[in-house]
């Protein structure tokens, strides 16, 4: 398994990308006017660590398909999560993390841990986290996603309520969204030309 600097790129682009306007984003902001935000950080980072563990497992068992099946099968994912982003929604920002103050680290941590972990399955980033390793190699997508999804918790958790007031989050969602949409039209092109070749 070698290291990948493109593709570890790629993958935190646009997981980025993808989780700035997401649910967990709002979620970790919530939890860090309550609880305490390191803390909260280590809860959230390590679903994160889990959930692109076991992405990047998924990722590599539909690399085991014929190469023409697992371009399709990522224009297919890339072609989705274009659309979940571009179509928009507002229904994630009214997302809360926590209803009341908890203190001490392991109520801290486990309430983050489980607000991420429950929240995150067959979600976007995990999809197409997912997708990422079938085509672009496992470590370097895991290493791309999990920084990628812990910088956005991070940065929810310090500077939320700025990005919040100042930075629209539905330009962020479709620039995402129209990557993901290009992502989408080069996977197919090399589908076609790796069923026709």
């Amino acid at each position: 398994m070698s290291l990948d600097p493109l593709a570890l790129v790629t993958a935190f682009g646009l997981i980025f990308l993808a989780e700035l306007p997401d649910k967990t984003m709002f979620a970790s902001l919530a939890m860090g006017t309550r609880m305490r935000p390191l803390y909260v950080w280590f809860g959230t980072s390590t679903a994160f660590l889990v959930h692109v563990a076991i992405a990047v497992g998924a990722g590599s068992l539909i690399g085991l398909l014929p190469d023409w099946i697992v371009r399709l099968v990522s224009a297919l994912l890339f072609a989705f999560g274009a659309f979940m982003l571009l179509r928009g929604g507002d229904d994630d920002e009214d997302e809360e993390g926590a209803a009341k103050t908890v203190t001490g680290f392991w109520p801290v941590y486990t309430t983050a841990f489980m607000a991420v972990f429950i929240s995150e399955w067959g979600d976007l980033t995990q999809i197409t986290t997912a997708n990422l390793a079938a085509t672009n190699g496992t470590l370097s997508t895991a290493i791309g996603a999990a920084a990628a999804l812990m910088s956005v918790s991070a940065l929810a958790l310090l500077a939320g309520r700025f990005i919040a007031q100042r930075v629209p989050l539905k330009t962020v969602q479709r620039i995402g969204g129209l990557c993901m949409a290009g992502l989408a039209i080069w996977s197919l092109v090399e589908a076609i030309s790796a069923f026709t070749g």
